[in-house]
């Protein structure tokens, strides 16, 4: 592998990542522990955005061999940074930086509107766009009768190139005219909202559990690995059902968070 050094920070064929200064005066005979000099540098380079958000790691045989440690050694300072949230490890790419948080104000609007308004670039995948037939669990939840048509719709979400959330959401069949185009651009409750629909209130249930099928590839995450859950039904101003949903979230990079007001 061709490597070449960069402003003091070691790049492998330009694309991982690793900062030699960093661990120039490891302490070989004193009583810390070498993974734990290894693992607190990190953290205090990535705290301070000198290793910036997104950036990858290079692998742990080639940082052992660098630093002159073994791969156990490498591998717990690196697993105790994944354990803290810092680092992540992702399928086919290797180690990185986390992305900033997205953390969720817990109100009535989408995530494509709340990473606009924290600064981030929202981005849209569309999986599924179809008319199908209520079973009996969507009909209940749209208030329409089984067999009925509605509109289906499956979205991977990004937040600056980095898959986030996947959203399903099911919606009556009068907003089957709704196009792909609308929803890359926008999100459904913009889309919702430039039709004339007023949405006023929602019941919404937060929960966790582990990817299923195709998730954790859409995620960019490990089979097995826990994921936050939100299902929502949204009514109008008249009390009608013009939305229900349930998404899943990669628990690394979102959160919510609501203010909690003594009785």
């Amino acid at each position: 592998m061709a490597h070449a050094a960069l402003g003091g920070r070691h790049v492998a064929d330009d694309r991982t990542y690793w900062p030699d200064e960093l661990f120039a005066d490891l302490d070989r005979t004193g009583p810390v522990p070498l993974y734990f000099q290894v693992s607190s540098r990190l953290e205090a380079a990535i705290q301070s955005g000198a290793i910036p958000p997104g950036a990858r790691l290079e692998n742990e045989i080639s940082i052992a061999s660098r630093l002159g440690l073994s791969r156990p050694t490498v591998r717990r300072a690196i697993q105790e940074l994944v354990d803290r949230g810092l680092l992540v490890r992702r399928r086919g790419i290797g180690t990185q930086v986390v992305q900033g948080q997205v953390t969720r104000p817990v109100e009535l609007s989408s995530l494509f509107e709340d990473l606009q308004s924290t600064g981030h670039e929202p981005g849209t995948v569309i999986l599924a766009h179809e008319v199908v037939r209520a079973d009996e669990n969507l009909a209940g939840h749209l208030g329409v009768a089984v067999g009925d048509e509605i509109v289906r719709l499956r979205r991977q979400r990004t937040t600056d190139g980095v898959p986030v959330a996947v959203l399903e959401n099911f919606l009556p069949a009068e907003f089957a005219d709704i196009t792909s185009g609308q929803l890359e651009s926008a999100g459904l409750y913009q889309v919702l909202r430039a039709r004339g629909v007023a949405i006023r209130i929602a019941k919404q249930k937060i929960g966790a559990r582990r990817v299923q099928g195709d998730e954790s590839d859409l995620l960019g995450i490990d089979r097995g690995h826990p994921v936050l859950t939100v299902e929502r039904v949204a009514f109008d101003n008249s009390g009608r059902v013009v939305e229900f949903g349930h998404h899943c979230y990669r628990p690394d990079m979102y959160s919510f968070e609501t203010t909690l007001v003594a009785k």
